[in-house]
């Protein structure tokens, strides 16, 4: 277990943390939008970047790394907050309120750091997706890929193929959960579910009738996990109570 100085506080790791885990550990906040645990880290949004020197360095040379991705070493040391940091930081965020100008997000973290205004020319047509990732890696990793990255520089967008209802989404609202600034809109109800202008039918416990997840979800989930798909019929409220009343049937030994 490597052990490293963040900001001077010595702290003690796994093998397998990165620089953001060593923060963390040592109480030290790290600025991120593309980092969410669960998902392998991307350094996509720049905002975690660090000063980072390994132990057999000069003592005044530091490297700048995205924190989120980069290995622990033993002796490394770690500064979160020098000059060069904060000022590369200052203009990650400068780069975004210009393309998401009426974003809250962006602008508290704007705020944060002292921006109030945009350097550059704003994004004449603005939306709140600050192209973070999030939602096309947690599409990837539950198996589906319905969404990507797609064109390039000004004109990137997250969209499904072809900007038409994209044949493989399962209607799971992981990417919209997921998203930072709340730009993927949907519709659901008790009935039925609308996203990237899909249309999906919702499972409903057969005792409660309340919605559950749709059935494309559902369907996916049994066949990867090979679960029976009556058991996403059930809602969670329905496993419970037939939990409690298996309990309530059980003897205690004695």
């Amino acid at each position: 277990m490597p052990t490293l100085k963040v900001n001077g506080r010595r702290v003690t790791v796994d093998s397998d943390a990165t620089l953001l885990d060593a923060a963390r550990a040592a109480g030290v906040e790290v600025p991120t939008l593309c980092q969410f645990d669960g998902l392998e880290p991307w350094g996509g949004c720049r905002l975690c970047v660090v000063d980072m020197s390994q132990a057999n360095w000069d003592d005044d040379w530091f490297k700048v790394v995205t924190a989120c991705n980069h290995p622990v070493d033993e002796g490394m040391t770690v500064i979160t907050d020098s000059d060069r940091i904060i000022e590369t930081r200052r203009v990650v965020l400068d780069l975004l309120l210009a393309r998401c100008p009426d974003t809250p997000l962006i602008q508290q973290w704007a705020l944060e750091y002292g921006i109030e205004q945009t350097s550059y020319t704003p994004n004449p047509d603005p939306d709140d997706c600050i192209l973070c990732g999030l939602c096309t890696r947690v599409c990837d990793h539950i198996g589906v890929s319905a969404i990507s990255s797609i064109n390039r520089g000004w004109g990137r967008e997250i969209a499904p193929p072809f900007n038409q209802p994209p044949p493989d989404c399962i209607g799971c609202l992981a990417c919209a959960e997921i998203c930072p600034t709340d730009c993927i809109p949907f519709e659901t109800s008790n009935v039925r579910r609308k996203i990237w202008g899909k249309e999906f039918e919702m499972l409903r416990d057969p005792k409660t009738g309340e919605a559950v997840i749709t059935k494309e979800q559902a369907e996916h989930f049994a066949e990867r996990s090979g679960v029976p798909m009556t058991y996403f019929e059930t809602s969670d409220r329905s496993k419970r109570r037939e939990m409690a009343k298996t309990f309530e049937k059980l003897q205690v030994v004695k």
